[in-house]
């Protein structure tokens, strides 16, 4: 079972118009933290399918202070039932049928708490279950696991909150631990990070978490090569790394991958700030700058305690795990690889793409990879990105034939893929948008901003992109497979008809115009050979327009 892709629509103004089949249920999932109040509304199908349709939130902070007074501050309260009564009248005028309340470690230790729910309920007649440190990790996992691929082996799943920090243990897509401790981002940033001292406030606050850990953690069994995160200091984490390497356009930050190092520096560079500066670094909100270095450093614990070189960074959390256990849901390990391969063709089946000449140039691509992409330096995964980009590489023929293939980059990019990481959406967009046309180049906004690794990544797949879609120029699918020979003096490919004596003559010109890039690349001249032997190179066809 899997979020379907309209799971990524946020604060939509359109989702009471979306249409919903009779049998699903429309519930609203309300997450009322420490630090911010979330609302989900999503249409549940029976067999639990869940489509998100609008969403709300805001930042009330119960959680503040709460360590010293002990009780949720009056202003907190009535910021949240503002907050609360605005969700359900969201909920009331989308038609919501059920709707399911739960509140975390702010509610469950003020003094004041059983106080503020009896508050909740006559003001917006909202019933609110409060959930225990074990019930949040609980939810957490449930969402991830919808998500990502945790049935094979051990994986650890943390979410942070403003007050407390919950893990998850799974064997096999199976819980074996739950663990909540009191080491939110709030709670952190208040008793070590208030004026003055940040380093030493730092290393007081890194040495208690540690030694949390290690009274709570054995090391002898949570390992994990990668941890799954959710929460706000994750999604923010995201945001800013994704900042840093020139992908501040992403349309998600869901399936993120954030090397351990990377955070580490992060922490470093925030903490030396001020809160003003902060405010300034691209991808942080300012209502999350001075909470975001201690919910940081707390995961730099974990990930060392663990010993992870990654995070995964999940765009969902509690309240997709209170959406699947409302549906009665059995979790169930997501297959990343087959709900990227559904969204990838939903996206151009919308698109109305061409399908016999998108699938034949993707096989004849496919064959070039196979043939020559590890020479060029390609790695194993880039052979499903050029899958990817092949397929959709016209997309946007939907807009216009004009500067088609732009059209295609940016449908590509803002659409909603599942199995696909911010990275991986970027590189398949940039990879459709330069199958003709202009050659990547480092002016090109939507490129020279990139890492290098990326660029060069786009580079070597368009490259092969290009000519594959030259051997189809005509779209009949005139060439059934290309061989190819890579001599020291140059990479010969020969194309095989797909019937006898067939005349390719508009195949070869139009792999050999588009093979210029494949020849940078490469570093010798590309031969394009025709059945009969003939040879054609881009220097035979310098000046030839489409």
């Amino acid at each position: 079972m899997g979020i379907s892709p309209d799971s990524y629509l946020t604060l939509s103004s359109t989702g009471s118009h979306q249409l919903r089949n009779d049998s699903d249920i429309r519930i609203s999932a309300i997450d009322i933290g420490s630090n911010s109040i979330r609302q989900t509304i999503a249409d549940v199908s029976p067999t639990g399918v869940i489509r998100v349709v609008d969403e709300m939130k805001a930042a009330p902070r119960l959680g503040a202070g709460l360590d010293k007074k002990g009780c949720i501050s009056d202003l907190a309260i009535q910021n949240a039932l503002s907050t609360l009564t605005r969700m359900e009248t969201l909920a009331t005028q989308l038609g919501v049928k059920r709707t399911e309340v739960v509140a975390t470690s702010a509610v469950r230790e003020a003094s004041n708490g059983d106080e503020f729910l009896k508050r909740v309920k006559a003001e917006t007649g909202l019933k609110v279950r409060v959930l225990n440190g074990e019930d949040e990790a609980r939810l957490s996992f449930r969402s991830a696991l919808a998500h990502f691929d945790l049935g094979v082996g051990r994986a650890v799943v943390m979410d942070i909150g403003g007050g407390s920090l919950e893990l998850a243990l799974s064997a096999d897509g199976l819980v074996e631990r739950l663990i909540s401790l009191p080491l939110g981002a709030i709670r952190m940033t208040e008793q070590y990070l208030g004026p003055g001292g940040k380093k030493k406030g730092m290393r007081n606050l890194r040495k208690h978490v540690r030694l949390e850990l290690r009274r709570h953690l054995s090391a002898r069994h949570w390992h994990a090569t990668r941890i799954t995160c959710s929460g706000g200091t994750f999604t923010s984490l995201a945001s800013i790394y994704l900042a840093r390497i020139g992908m501040e356009s992403a349309k998600t930050v869901h399936g993120t991958v954030v090397p351990r190092i990377e955070l580490e520096h992060m922490v470093d560079l925030l903490n030396n700030m001020s809160q003003d500066e902060r405010q300034s670094v691209p991808g942080l909100s300012e209502a999350r700058s001075d909470i975001i270095v201690a919910g940081l450093a707390v995961a730099a614990e974990v990930a060392a305690r663990t010993e992870a070189k990654e995070l995964v960074i999940s765009g969902y959390g509690i309240r997709e795990g209170i959406l699947l256990e409302s549906a009665h849901v059995a979790p169930v390990s997501a297959d990343p690889g087959e709900a990227r391969e559904r969204s990838v063709r939903e996206l151009a089946e919308r698109s109305h793409y061409e399908e016999p000449h998108s699938k034949h140039v993707q096989k004849l691509a496919l064959q070039l990879f196979d043939s020559i992409g590890q020479r060029l330096g390609c790695s194993p995964d880039d052979r499903r990105l050029l899958a990817d980009a092949a397929l959709l590489h016209d997309i946007g023929y939907h807009i216009s034939y004009d500067k088609h293939n732009k059209h295609s980059y940016h449908l590509i990019s803002h659409a909603d893929l599942l199995g696909m990481t911010p990275a991986e959406q970027v590189m398949a967009a940039n990879v459709a948008r330069y199958h003709r046309g202009a050659e990547p180049k480092k002016k090109h906004v939507n490129y020279g901003g990139l890492e290098k690794p990326m660029r060069a990544t786009i580079k070597r797949l368009a490259a092969i992109l290009r000519v594959a879609d030259g051997f189809d120029r005509g779209h009949a699918a005139a060439v059934a497979e290309i061989r190819v020979r890579w001599l020291d003096r140059a990479l010969r490919l020969t194309a095989v008809p797909q019937h006898q004596g067939a005349n390719l003559r508009l195949e070869i010109w139009g792999a050999s115009r588009k093979s210029r890039l494949l020849s940078e690349v490469a570093g010798v001249p590309v031969e394009i050979v025709a059945p009969d032997g003939a040879v054609m190179t881009f220097a035979d066809e310098v000046g030839a327009a489409d």
